[in-house]
């Protein structure tokens, strides 16, 4: 068998000779030399082929657009550029989201040094609101079958603007989408369209229209159509994707990024307040038991944290605390359940517009509302009820408990002597010192001066 070495290429001479030295005839003893120098040469010889692999880092946003997932998405991109990644693909299904995080996103996108594919998939998928703004900023706008996106008319939900913030929040939207339409050099009316007009387009329709740049099955055959097309950057600049036999090498969000995301949603964080802060109250009420105040206290914080990731109204928080307010008094005063009906009518008002999200999957769910709310009323109506009654009820411990209790005169009194109240003999003083009273007769106590009982002559000797 014979060789002949690439005297250009290193890396096939080394191999080539090592296969050259394991193959020639020699003594048994060398068998095993043989074979190690047989399998060094063939890892040498795949590691051409392993370089030639480009690598995709795979981004998944299949939720709102919000501070969390701007978070992931902009981790996502430098992590990329540091790997020096062939191009990010980001997987895009989702209603919309939060203009600010929109805004934050679409800027990490146009700065990015590595080329961005978003994607909206798998099938059935959509790009809603916010998540129309993502699709048209990146290097590459695609669409699988039977997905859609569009719909992007800003809304402030819970207000009726007048026409002129209307107008203005109209054009500055507009304004923003074709800051990036036209330098990606698609179709800018069509895309506005989708802001002023809430028009929502098909993956044809969007295909037909310029506002994507192609429609593929799936991951793997997108990439496959979009090896070797030339791209223009954001900056001007073009680049040439390479991504045959490419890599996709998927980044999921972390555990710390899923577990806000969680905390995110309204209806968990209104549900963690509410029940931390019923649990706070009843360790009020009982108190040593430390374990339903521990717990209550931490809800209230994760419920807290969840809602500071989202846009609050402040008039409902203000409903909120006048509902608390009004829930404790009618347990003092009696309003025979006006001020409690009134307290968890603010409380579901206040609950239900609570969270000023721009889609219904971040805003509080009207069952989550009324649940929440009723439940919270009528539980802490009734602890404050019954804290406020055993306040009321007579003390039946210690020397107060003798108070208008009725006592028979042991020794009599003049006015001093011994009594017996409940089965106990105690000093007792009557309270008129002229006065007295014969041993058998009945006293009342009236009042108690140390480990004296003062009393007062009630009745003839038995």
């Amino acid at each position: 068998m014979t060789f002949r070495a690439n005297a250009g290429c290193p890396i096939f001479a080394t191999a080539l000779s090592s296969l050259r030295w394991a193959l020639v005839p020699g003594a048994p003893s060398m068998r095993l030399h043989r074979m190690g120098g047989l399998l060094l040469a063939l890892f040498i010889l795949t590691l051409p082929a392993l370089a030639q692999h480009p690598t995709v880092l795979k981004l998944t946003l299949h939720d709102t657009i919000q501070p969390v997932t701007e978070e992931y998405i902009e981790r996502g991109l430098r992590d990329a550029a540091t790997r020096g990644d062939a191009a990010v693909l980001l997987s895009l299904g989702t209603p919309g989201g939060l203009l600010t995080s929109t805004r934050s996103i679409v800027a990490a996108i146009e700065s990015s040094p590595v080329p961005i594919i978003v994607y909206i998939s798998p099938n059935g998928s959509r790009a809603g609101s916010a998540g129309f703004f993502l699709l048209e900023a990146a290097d590459i706008a695609a669409m699988a079958p039977g997905t859609n996106a569009g719909a992007s008319h800003p809304i402030v939900e819970g207000a009726t603007l007048d026409p002129v913030m209307k107008e203005k929040l109209e054009n500055d939207t507009a304004a923003f989408l074709r800051s990036f339409v036209s330098r990606r050099g698609r179709n800018v009316a069509a895309a506005e369209d989708a802001v002023r007009n809430s028009k929502s387009y098909s993956d044809s329709e969007a295909l037909d229209l310029k506002l994507i740049d192609l429609v593929s099955p799936d991951d793997a055959t997108l990439l496959r159509q979009l090896d070797g097309r030339v791209v223009k950057r954001f900056d001007g600049s073009s680049t040439t994707l390479h991504l045959a036999n490419a890599v996709i090498d998927t980044d999921a969000p972390s555990l710390r990024e899923r577990l806000l995301t969680r905390l995110a949603n309204p209806d968990l964080a209104v549900l963690l307040v509410v029940a931390g802060g019923l649990l706070i109250y009843l360790e009020f009420n009982v108190p040593g038991t430390v374990v339903p105040g521990a717990l209550g206290t931490l809800c209230v914080l994760l419920g807290a944290f969840g809602l500071n990731l989202l846009p609050l109204r402040h008039t409902a928080i203000a409903l909120v605390i006048a509902a608390v307010a009004l829930i404790v008094l009618e347990a003092k005063f009696a309003s025979h359940g006006i001020l409690a009906t009134v307290g968890i009518g603010c409380l579901v008002f206040g609950l239900a517009t609570l969270v000023d999200g721009p889609a219904p999957e971040l805003r509080v769910h009207l069952a989550t509302a009324i649940g929440a709310g009723v439940g919270f009323g009528c539980i802490s109506f009734f602890l404050a009820w019954i804290a406020l009654r055993a306040r009321r009820n007579k003390v039946l411990t210690g020397p107060a408990a003798m108070l208008r209790q009725i006592a028979t005169v042991v020794t009599p009194l003049a006015p001093s002597g011994q009594v017996e109240v409940r089965g106990e003999l105690w000093q007792a003083r009557l309270d008129a010192p002229a006065a007295n009273a014969p041993a058998g007769s009945r006293v009342a106590v009236r009042g108690i001066d140390g480990l004296v009982l003062l009393v007062e002559a009630l009745g003839e000797p038995e």
